[in-house]
């Protein structure tokens, strides 16, 4: 008899602890943590050249040379290509032909004038004549110079298109040429989040060429007038430091807009609108929280949790306000 009542409450403490680790779910909890917390606005861009300058023929014409090529650092008048000008050189040397005529038929008229020899109306009028010709000879020098493509500045060729041989369109660029200035990043800013973006904002930079690799940049100016369409403010973002980011490359964007330095985080798994799951005594209470600055994993938490609270790391639709739970503490991720 003395056995029995011995084993009877050693059996309903083992059936209390089977109970509770089988109907009490065992759920994984963290301690707010204390540590930057910083509000930024996200962004895609693509680098480019703060300035590009097209260089093309102004009169259609065949390429015969091509000196330089894509990637090339070219100096200010450096040849770049040249243009076929048989044509233009053939009439160039018509005219210069006409304007020496047009020269000595001036002179003759102007040493028979001494001596009333000519009228002046002659006089006047092979004057102008050799003015004329003089103005299209130039004209025609011009056009030749103008087969000869060169660069108008310090540079570096950032793109070439056409080939030896083919026919190149008048007014249409052969060369762009990048210069004068660092390169830079066009953003595209959501309407909703442009508000917050101001001049001289730091901006934290990531390219998936350079993965793993953090660049530095701060805002430098924002359209003023934004698209419609894609209902985004096109914004400008210039390098604080030297990049091996190239001109095409797609880049991702965070614009700092705010940072506190001592907050009060959670893993952002934890908050589900404007609310977490605490546990209290055993239990599951529903809480609601202000948030602050939000990122992938940590969200900034301004009132609603204390750091000894204990918060439910990822909760789902099954749990139940008051519902008894295991706790199993976990170390919430570092700012």
């Amino acid at each position: 008899m003395r056995k029995f009542l011995w084993i009877v409450p050693v059996l309903l403490a083992v059936t209390a602890w089977v109970a509770t680790r089988w109907l009490w779910p065992s759920i994984e909890v963290v301690h707010p943590v204390r540590g930057p917390a910083v509000q930024a606005v996200y962004a895609t861009g693509t680098v480019e050249a703060t300035v590009m300058m097209p260089i093309a023929p102004r009169i259609a014409a065949r390429l015969v040379e091509l000196d330089v090529d894509e990637g090339s650092n070219v100096k200010k008048d450096q040849l770049l290509a040249r243009l076929e000008d048989e044509d233009v050189q053939n009439a160039l040397k018509q005219l210069q032909a006409q304007e020496e005529f047009a020269r000595r038929a001036y002179e003759r008229n102007a040493a028979l004038l001494k001596n009333d020899a000519v009228s002046k109306a002659d006089y006047d009028r092979s004057k102008a004549d050799w003015e004329a010709a003089k103005a299209a000879t130039a004209k025609a020098m011009a056009e030749a110079n103008f087969m000869k493509l060169t660069a108008p500045a310090d540079g570096l060729i950032i793109k070439r298109d056409g080939e030896i041989g083919q026919l190149i369109p008048a007014n249409e660029p052969l060369f762009w040429l990048s210069c004068c200035a660092p390169l830079r990043i066009s953003a595209e800013v959501d309407e909703e989040d442009i508000a917050q973006v101001k001049p001289a904002q730091l901006v934290l930079i990531r390219a998936d060429a350079f993965p793993g690799q953090v660049f530095h940049g701060k805002v430098q100016a924002i359209t003023p007038k934004g698209d419609p369409i894609a209902r985004s403010y096109r914004v400008r973002i210039e390098f604080t430091e030297d990049t091996p980011l190239q001109i095409g490359m797609t880049a991702e964007t965070n614009i700092i807009t705010g940072e506190h330095k001592d907050a009060l985080l959670l893993p952002s798994s934890a908050v589900t609108q404007e609310k977490v799951w605490l546990v209290k005594d055993g239990r599951l209470v529903r809480q609601p929280v202000v948030t602050g600055a939000k990122g992938a994993e940590q969200t900034e938490i301004k009132k609603g949790v204390a750091e000894s609270d204990l918060v439910v790391l990822k909760p789902d639709e099954k749990l139940q306000a008051g519902r008894k739970v295991h706790t199993r503490l976990v170390e919430a991720p570092k700012p």
